[in-house]
């Protein structure tokens, strides 16, 4: 018998989803990640923006596509937020929702609609397979944060986490070159009085190179960056969300920060690791969000010198609080995004430049158009022409498509 489990949006997703194909091998399925022949499809959704839950809605024609005969079990974000559209579906068995993924390994013969209630616990899945050289791990699930524009607290539920221990020797025992340190809201994780510190100083002597998910701005205190720099091999790449540079539409936004106290945390990042990739997620055409609201995101962001943004535009959520609110003109919104997206593209290549001739470390992952691609440490897109399996020392060469060009120190 062969399945199929479908991932669609974020890492979390991508976590999980390995952990289903490694509980479905254990019970003795062929399983493939990507949308070939099969008997059993499970597709794992997403819903943090509207294309992302019409995608989700799309992915079931194209398991039809493929095979018309398909049974097909839904999950994720998209199915919890709207799970009677998903069971009318044709073809689909069962749909589970975003809590408890783990109950899915026992019920591949179910039917009907089978959500949960909030969670309590931290949901213990097997570790994920993981075919590639840079492995995530998963250490939180949920979110209290309710930014006003934001679903996943209503469809995750409330922060949990695993132990330490448990989180720990995942991290330890994993065989790939680098692992990511993952979960909806990864500045929560907390164990009983330990947190994020605790896990690092539990994984400072890991074989692998150890970088951080996304970080909320509270985290960044001395005695995290303290815990960081113990780490052996510590990628310095911290992706401090953001979201605006302009405090009214932050405090619209409910988030607990000003762009004064951002640049603070960022000069501290700094001050431990002075060549820090700093990324972050901004969204644009906020309801709120004027032009002179606009113009002070930019500037924050010159201000920072990101390496990279990850740019979206304003997509409301039903059941939100900023859902309430009247949205910009999608004229004024495209605008400001082609804007972001303009920035980041020179911010990444002002970063960069920094770094020509100079030697940094290779993670491979995949091979393209002859070319070796991966991230150096501090999350550069390298491109080397020979081909390795293994992390690699690089020297720097010239910008070379969405990165740099580099070959391999002999």
């Amino acid at each position: 018998m062969k399945a199929v489990v479908f991932t669609l949006g974020c890492k979390v997703n991508d976590c999980e989803s390995g952990s289903l194909i490694r509980g479905l091998q254990e019970r003795g399925w062929e399983v493939s990640d990507e949308l070939d022949f099969a008997d059993l499809y499970i597709l794992n959704t997403c819903a943090v923006t509207g294309e992302a839950e019409k995608k989700s809605r799309q992915a079931i024609a194209r398991v039809r596509a493929v095979n018309p005969d398909a049974r097909i079990i839904v999950c994720g974000c998209a199915a919890e937020k709207t799970p009677e559209i998903f069971a009318k579906k044709q073809n689909v068995q069962l749909v589970t929702g975003a809590r408890q993924k783990s109950k899915i390994l026992s019920l591949l013969d179910g039917e009907g609609i089978a959500l949960d209630e909030e969670d309590k616990i931290y949901d213990e899945m097997p570790a994920p397979v993981s075919l590639k050289t840079r492995a995530f791990v998963k250490i939180q699930d949920g979110c209290n944060n309710f930014c006003s524009y934001c679903i996943i607290p209503y469809l995750r539920g409330r922060s949990r986490s695993r132990t330490v221990e448990s989180a720990a020797e995942e991290i330890l025992s994993s065989s790939a070159e680098e692992v990511v340190i993952t979960g909806i809201d990864i500045s929560s994780f907390k164990d009983g009085n330990r947190g994020l510190v605790d896990l690092l100083l539990a994984v400072k002597d890991a074989n692998s190179r150890i970088r951080l998910g996304s970080l909320e701005v509270g985290v960044i205190t001395p005695q995290l960056l303290e815990a960081a720099k113990q780490v052996r091999d510590f990628a310095p790449h911290f992706h401090l969300s953001l979201q605006s540079g302009s405090d009214a539409v932050l405090k619209k936004m409910n988030r607990h920060y000003t762009g004064e106290e951002y640049c603070r945390r960022v000069e501290l990042i700094r001050s431990y690791f002075p060549d820090a990739a700093i990324t972050t997620d901004i969204i644009s055409g906020f309801p709120t969000e004027t032009e002179e609201n606009f113009s002070e995101t930019l500037a924050l962001a010159r201000r920072v010198g990101f390496s990279q943004i990850h740019c979206f535009s304003y997509s409301r959520r039903t059941g939100t609080v900023a859902a309430k609110l009247s949205e910009l003109p999608a004229e004024i919104r495209k605008r400001r995004l082609h804007e972001l997206l303009a920035l980041s593209h020179e911010l990444r290549q002002t970063y960069e430049q920094k770094f020509v001739g100079k030697v940094l470390e290779l993670v491979p992952e995949e091979v393209k158009d002859g070319y070796t691609v991966g991230y150096s440490e501090n999350y550069i897109r390298l491109y080397v022409k020979e081909n390795i399996s293994k992390k690699t020392r690089v020297l720097a060469r010239e910008s070379f498509a969405d990165g740099l060009l580099a070959e391999i120190i002999k």
